[in-house]
C-alpha cells in the first residue's frame, strides 16, 4: 500500500483537494486507476455539483465496489462534500431520487432552510468520541457549500455513527465517523487552519499514521 489517493471520477476540487493533502503531511496523488485506489493507505472521496452527475461518474469509472471494499476490509475512506453525500443510499434533488453507494443509512435532502446554497463559515458541534475533531476547540468554523444534506443525525447516531452537526434554520449532519469511514459536508480544503487539522487528523488514522 502506498499514500492516499484522491479518486478521480470527473468530479471537480481534485487539485485544491490534492495540495491540501499534501501540505498536511500526505504522500498524495490524482488518479482515476482503481488499483491505485485499492490499494492507497487512504482513499479520499471528492464531490462538486450534483449527487446524480458524482454517481453517474463514479458509476462509470466503476468505483463503487472498490469503495464499498476497502470499507468492508477496514480500510480508510474520507469522503469531502458531494462525496460524503453518494456514501448515503440515495440523494433526493428536484424530487428526482438517486441510488448511492449505501455505505451510510438514510438518504440526502435539500435542506429546510430560507437562504440557499448555505455558502461561507460555520460552526459545527462535535462530540468528544470524534477522531477527526481531536484537540480542536468548541465550536470550530469550516467552510461550506451546499443547498442539500443528510438531516437525520439521530438516524445515524443509532447505527453506531460518531456525527457532527452544523445548523442552518435547521440542523443537518456536519461530518461523519463510523469504522473506517470517515465524511465531511464542508471542505476541508477550503477551511485553513481547521480544516488542516481535520485532515492532519485524518491522516493519523491511515495504517502509515500519516
Amino acid at each position: 500500500m502506498s499514500g492516499v489517493v484522491v479518486l478521480d471520477y470527473g468530479s471537480g476540487n481534485l487539485r485544491s483537494a490534492e495540495r491540501a493533502l499534501a501540505a498536511a503531511g500526505a504522500d498524495v496523488r490524482v488518479t482515476d486507476d482503481l488499483a491505485a485506489a485499492a490499494d492507497a493507505e487512504g482513499l479520499v472521496v471528492p464531490g462538486v455539483g450534483a449527487f446524480a452527475a458524482c454517481m453517474a461518474g463514479i458509476e462509470a469509472l466503476g468505483a463503487g465496489p472498490v469503495i464499498a471494499e476497502r470499507v468492508a476490509a477496514g480500510r480508510p475512506v474520507l469522503g469531502i462534500c458531494v462525496g460524503m453525500q453518494v456514501l448515503f443510499e440515495h440523494g433526493d434533488e428536484h424530487g428526482v431520487v438517486t441510488k448511492g453507494l449505501g455505505l451510510l443509512p438514510g438518504g440526502v435532502t435539500r435542506l429546510a432552510a430560507t437562504r440557499l446554497p448555505h455558502m461561507g463559515w460555520n460552526t459545527v458541534r462535535a462530540p468528544r468520541e470524534s477522531v477527526l475533531f481531536a484537540g480542536m476547540p468548541p465550536q470550530s468554523r469550516f467552510y461550506f457549500v451546499h443547498s442539500y444534506a443528510m438531516g437525520d443525525p439521530a438516524a445515524l447516531a443509532a447505527a453506531g455513527a460518531t456525527v457532527t452537526t452544523a445548523h442552518h434554520d435547521t440542523d443537518f449532519v456536519a461530518a461523519v465517523e463510523r469504522g473506517p469511514l470517515s465524511a465531511a459536508q464542508f471542505h476541508p480544503e477550503k477551511s485553513a487552519d481547521t480544516g488542516a487539522a481535520l485532515l492532519r487528523n485524518w491522516l493519523a488514522t491511515l495504517p502509515s499514521g500519516g
